[in-house]
């Protein structure tokens, strides 16, 4: 699949299609709980803003989209998770970069290799991942997140088709004293 671009406009490449304000109300959090986990239904806004072209060193370009996720408890409607980060596409490897920050001390920078071949039947898959101490794609947290809620694996993967956005999101932790994969997924709309 090829994503049209003029040469007066940065190539966003298969991040063309998240631009926009997208909402949905089916979303999941599977979260650790001391006593085990813990589930909670949610709905949530997610905005993506196009940023323009980044470059770095002189050469590499990138095209970025801003974002923001509010994430709403469906039983209460009070804000559980808020999240900033940029999308950004390097054309010239085929290489998505997701970076996002939230306000509990922990910065992901993740990413992955686009393939032409993730484009099936007017699906686009973005995937990205990120390892804690891997020199390519890692995770940074406060002391206190490191000692008491250690995030090692950030794994998140986007299926676009038209106008639906569905996402799967999963974090590897090391809390109360053992390991857990919080999990979030939800089915979006363009609004």
């Amino acid at each position: 699949m090829n994503f049209p671009h003029s040469a007066d406009e940065p190539d966003y490449g298969p991040l063309a299609l998240l631009a926009g304000t997208w909402a949905g109300d089916t979303g999941l959090d599977r979260a650790p709980a001391p006593e085990g986990a813990e589930e909670t239904p949610y709905d949530e806004t997610l905005r993506f803003e196009a940023i323009g072209e980044v470059t770095n060193a002189g050469s590499q370009r990138l095209a970025a989209l801003r974002y923001h996720q509010v994430v709403r408890r469906k039983a209460d409607g009070e804000v559980f998770h808020n999240e900033t980060g940029y999308w950004m596409w390097d054309a010239a490897n085929g290489i998505l970069m997701h970076s996002l920050t939230i306000p509990r001390g922990v910065c992901v920078l993740a990413g992955g290799r686009y393939r032409a071949s993730s484009a099936q039947g007017g699906v686009v898959i973005l995937e990205v991942s990120a390892r804690l101490g891997d020199p390519d794609w890692g995770i940074v947290q406060s002391p206190f997140m490191r000692d008491r809620a250690r995030t090692t694996a950030f794994e998140h993967r986007i299926e676009v088709r038209g106008e639906a956005l569905e996402y799967r999101e999963t974090t590897r932790l090391e809390i109360y004293g053992r390991r857990f994969e919080h999990s979030d997924g939800n089915r979006l709309i363009r609004q």
